[in-house]
């Protein structure tokens, strides 16, 4: 099991990102959040099998069509224990 947070900076708000990491991750089976930041970045919170979790990092690097993507910044993160993914405010 792993436990990441990633913070995705670009074009990445108004653009569905949130709602399509959602969707990633219910297929993948990680659970956790994902939420827009002040900045303009968008935050996520991912755990699952190792496999996963390392799929929905790469999706993040892509995003959704209308997204562009500059940056994806990774680190380690203790387990929030969640049992669904969702999008937080």
């Amino acid at each position: 099991m792993k436990a990441v947070q990633v913070r995705v900076s670009g074009r990445v708000q108004g653009v569905s990102f949130r709602w399509y990491a959602q969707e990633q991750a219910r297929r993948l089976g990680v659970v956790g959040w994902v939420r827009n930041e002040p900045d303009g970045s968008v935050l996520l919170h991912a755990e699952g099998e190792d496999e996963a979790v390392d799929a929905l990092v790469a999706w993040c690097h892509e995003g959704p069509g209308m997204a562009r993507v500059r940056d994806v910044a990774v680190r380690e993160a203790a387990p929030a224990e969640a049992t669904t993914f969702t999008i937080t405010a």
